[in-house]
């Protein structure tokens, strides 16, 4: 499965991709949503901190909500991420 999520800008869609996924250890990375105010979405992450993100808009922080529900419940990994100017490119797969 792929979703492609459209971020505010360039550094927000990088800072998204480094956050919920580990290319080095092929670790999923994002453990929860905490809060979602507008377009704005603040992430749980396996070390306990947490992180704003903001997203194009609301619309996308809803798809990306969606989307995380499965990594989140652990019935899914995140396989890969690509930035691709604002947007970040997500695929996910079986455990």
């Amino acid at each position: 499965m792929k979703t492609t999520i459209s971020c505010e800008d360039k550094y927000e869609a990088q800072k998204l991709a480094s956050l919920i996924y580990i290319k080095d250890g092929n670790e999923t990375f994002i453990t929860g949503i905490l809060n979602v105010v507008k377009n704005e979405l603040v992430v749980s992450l396996k070390d306990k901190s947490a992180h704003s993100v903001l997203l194009e808009d609301e619309a996308n922080v809803e798809q990306f909500a969606d989307f995380a529900q499965s990594l989140i419940d652990k019935e899914h990994k995140i396989i890969s991420t690509k930035i691709l100017g604002n947007q970040v490119e997500i695929v996910k797969g079986e455990i």
